[in-house]
């Protein structure tokens, strides 16, 4: 049997918030994948985009839709789910949950770095667990890709800011006129900002939010309420919990990214 056309989700009103895993199913059994599908079916932001009863086809259909996750069962009419799981090119892999009735190829599973084995009948609790797991380590992936991609940029990046690009500031008898690229990173204080730029910092009587309109998005983004960045002197992100970073500058600096302000940091990725 071939695979079959993609199945609805059942709940598209989520799918603003919770990104979609789009799924294969590999089932031998017809009554085992009508199971699995109606389980998955409940599960918010999974989209299943196709269901095959063979291996040959599992791996025509992971070629064609490259999903986020394939449920893949052991004893496969045509061959086993091992020797599917190995001729499906490493780069083009899927997150694998392989399914079974029995435990006995459980450990080998998890030497092949599967992200789990499920017993069948499908329990809906534990079909709940896996599919969360398989959404935990989705997230994690694009995190680091959004950070590589971003750090790419930053390495690349050779523009220079526009002639007269300027801010007149004064520090004690001295007024300092300061190009744009000299600022290393803003600080809010007040009513005031603090630039800083190397080792020294001048107060400004002006707003974050001002400010912020006045420079060159490509090359300054704000990533905290009270803190905006010069994006050239950055030299590492570091992920944290629910979405946060820490930047990292490149004198040793450590500043907070928070979820707030993270799209600034996709928006600048996107925009390249």
């Amino acid at each position: 049997m071939g695979c079959l056309p993609p199945v609805a989700p059942g709940l598209p009103e989520l799918k603003v918030t919770i990104p979609s895993i789009r799924t294969i199913i590999a089932e031998g059994d017809v009554s085992e994948r009508r199971q699995l599908r109606s389980l998955l079916a409940s599960e918010a932001g999974v989209q299943v985009v196709a269901e095959c009863g063979e291996g040959r086809h599992a791996i025509a259909a992971v070629q064609s839709y490259k999903p986020d996750l394939l449920f893949l069962d052991i004893h496969l009419p045509d061959a086993s789910g091992f020797q599917i799981f190995d001729d499906i090119p490493v780069n083009n892999r899927p997150i694998v949950v392989f399914t079974s009735t029995d435990d006995q190829h459980a450990m080998r599973a998890f030497e092949a770095r599967a992200l789990d084995y499920l017993l069948k009948p499908f329990q809906p609790a534990r079909l709940h667990t896996a599919i969360e797991r398989a959404r935990s380590d989705l997230a994690k992936a694009h995190d680091r890709h959004l950070t590589h991609r971003l750090l790419d940029l930053l390495g690349g990046s050779k523009a220079e800011l526009p002639a007269g690009r300027r801010l007149v500031v004064k520090s004690g008898a001295r007024l300092v006129f300061l190009d744009m690229d000299e600022i290393d990173w803003i600080e809010a204080a007040g009513n005031y900002v603090k630039l800083r730029v190397g080792t020294q910092s001048y107060l400004l009587r002006e707003g974050i939010g001002r400010i912020t309109e006045r420079l060159d998005t490509s090359h300054f983004v704000r990533i905290h309420r009270s803190i905006v960045v010069n994006v050239r002197r950055i030299k590492e992100l570091q992920s944290c919990n629910r979405g946060e970073y820490i930047v990292v500058l490149k004198d040793g600096k450590e500043l907070s990214c928070s979820r707030g302000y993270r799209a600034q940091l996709q928006q600048l990725v996107s925009n390249t």
